[in-house]
């Protein structure tokens, strides 16, 4: 029995949507999907309908894209409701989300509990000489332009930084309350550090990576690895013993076309996982 991930499916890509469906059947394993499986409700349903079958179980965060709302989509939820209305696609197909009973791990080994969290950004990822009123401007500088700044609606809350500083101290207090008997698997679509959000061709995209508020949760929370998406660079890292994993496929020029999505799966649990899957495409966004 074996812990699998991956993130950023992205199946509005016509490739990646011929990716999943040439996916192998793992009926012992679990599958960590990391966010941004693709930019509508539709999309997602879609990956769950192909992924629930195919595994013993499903853990499930969101990423930006699964949030977006394009003008004359058609799309009838924004903000919290549109994360509402994917949580209920994944409960109505007995997948596990960030707003379920974290899950203690079944496999051998010692206690694990799975924590899926569900955190955004606030614009921390930036250099300290930069104020948080000009961090966008300091990146459409640089180049830069994420566009969440269109497409990612906070609806009700006023920004997404009051909506993600609602997310982490919610899931601060859920873990703190864990039993300290166990280990954690940290799983979110952003990485929670800093460093880590080292996009070398641009990196002042780091501001829609992540929170500093996050940066020692690996050592506080007691996790031995930590799942995360959304750079499109899969590595493995280790920071003070810990385990870090992104695990995402990417646009169809990042990931190698001649190699099916399985050898795209990352190993998490044993804890000897696999070797990282090498970069296949540039790191973009």
């Amino acid at each position: 029995m074996r812990l699998l991930a991956t993130s950023d499916l992205h199946l509005a890509y016509a490739a990646n949507r011929g990716a999943l469906d040439g996916l192998s059947a793992y009926p012992d394993d679990w599958l960590l999907l990391a966010g941004d499986t693709g930019e509508t409700p539709q999309h997602l349903a879609r990956a769950l309908d192909a992924l629930v079958p195919r595994f013993a179980q499903l853990v499930w965060v969101p990423g930006n894209h699964d949030l977006w709302v394009r003008p004359n989509d058609g799309t009838r939820t924004r903000g919290q409701a549109r994360y509402d209305e994917l949580v209920a696609l994944c409960r109505a197909r007995g997948v596990l989300t960030p707003e379920d009973p974290f899950a203690v791990w079944p496999g051998d080994g010692p206690r694990r509990i799975i924590a899926p969290l569900f955190l955004l950004y606030d614009y921390s990822f930036r250099p300290d000489d930069v104020p948080l009123d000009g961090a966008v401007a300091w990146a459409k500088a640089g180049g830069v332009l994420c566009a969440d700044e269109a497409f990612l609606p906070a609806d009700p809350h006023p920004s997404r930084i009051a909506w993600c500083e609602r997310r982490v101290a919610e899931a601060e207090a859920r873990l703190s309350g864990l039993p300290r008997d166990a280990s954690l698997v940290l799983v979110n679509h952003y990485p929670l550090r800093y460093d880590l959000a080292d996009l070398r061709l641009i990196p002042r995209f780091s501001i829609w990576c992540g929170t500093r508020r996050t940066e020692d949760w690996h050592r506080r929370f007691r996790a031995e690895v930590v799942v995360y998406g959304h750079l499109h660079r899969r590595t493995t890292r280790w920071r003070d013993g810990v385990r870090f994993e992104e695990v995402s496929l990417g646009y169809p020029k990042q990931w190698n076309r001649q190699r099916p999505l399985d050898a795209y799966l990352r190993e998490i649990l044993p804890a000897d996982a696999a070797p990282a899957v090498p970069l296949d495409g540039a790191p973009l966004q």
